[in-house]
């Protein structure tokens, strides 16, 4: 069994509990994930199985879309709900939301939080976080391309994110807080898309143990990348490099269609392979 599966992650679960009972209920063990959401998290976890776990690298995307709710009046050492309460003050109203969200569009450093598998000299974060223990947490380049309020109800404000891969949308939401006035933590996270996987596409674990459910082809995973059509084969079979001035990473696929490999420029005027997918 080979392909991609496009996985609506329910809440209570981390991204490999899924990636486990996905291998239970389709007998194999060959299953990797593409972006890891937090447990308390749901939405658009993307897995790839069998032979295509090949392409797992390429399939992580740069762009990434999340509906959040922002709680403003307290903070937890988390970030988000889960967490334990830090800090806290009444909620007396706010002005200029859209203003103060429209400030985080563009391109900045995020500090992500102290609680997250980021790992400095060696050990993650949180376990510096668990431990007590003193670490520097280095900023960290992030892109906001778009964010939109959809709804705000007294201190919850619920928001859609358009970002850039690596961005956590809990510091986000601790950071518009403080802008705002208030301390605040992250109550609710969708992945509503994840590249162009979007989430009216998933299944969720009950579907599957159902067997109602498609699996995408690496060709269908790689529609929207760009191809390059090769005549002969062997090249890419054998791994040989293709003079082209093509300039970046492009998908390469034989007459029929079929994904092959991906390649890319090696700076003297050639392609080079960089993983074979046949």
């Amino acid at each position: 069994m080979n392909g991609i599966l496009l996985i609506h992650k329910p809440s209570g679960m981390t991204s490999h509990d899924v990636v486990n009972r996905i291998r239970r209920i389709l007998h194999t063990k060959k299953v990797g994930h593409c972006g890891t959401l937090d447990p308390d998290a749901t939405g658009v976890l993307v897995l790839c199985i069998g032979k295509a776990t090949k392409a797992l690298q390429f399939l992580m995307s740069e762009e990434k879309e999340y509906i959040t709710t922002l709680s403003l009046g307290t903070a937890t050492d988390t970030y988000d709900a889960s967490g334990t309460v830090i800090e806290s003050r009444e909620y007396d109203g706010v002005e200029n939301v859209v203003e103060v969200l429209q400030s985080f569009v563009g391109n900045q450093k995020q500090i992500p939080p102290i609680y997250s598998a980021i790992k400095v000299k060696g050990k993650k974060l949180y376990e510096y976080a668990r431990n007590h223990e003193e670490v520097k947490i280095e900023p960290r380049d992030i892109i906001i391309h778009e964010i939109e309020l959809l709804q705000q109800d007294e201190n919850e404000i619920t928001l859609r994110v358009r970002c850039s891969k690596g961005t956590y949308i809990r510091s986000l939401c601790v950071d518009i807080a403080k802008k705002l006035g208030y301390p605040g933590h992250m109550s609710k996270l969708i992945r509503s898309q994840s590249g162009h996987f979007r989430l009216e596409d998933c299944s969720t674990l009950e579907d599957i143990e159902a067997g109602h459910f498609h699996m995408l082809s690496i060709e269908d995973a790689f529609e929207h990348f760009d191809k390059y059509v090769i005549e002969d084969e062997n090249i890419v079979i054998h791994g040989k490099m293709i003079k082209s001035d093509i300039d970046h990473q492009v998908v390469i696929v034989n007459k029929q269609g079929k994904v092959l490999a991906v390649y890319g420029p090696n700076g003297q005027g050639y392609l080079k392979s960089i993983r074979g997918l046949f």
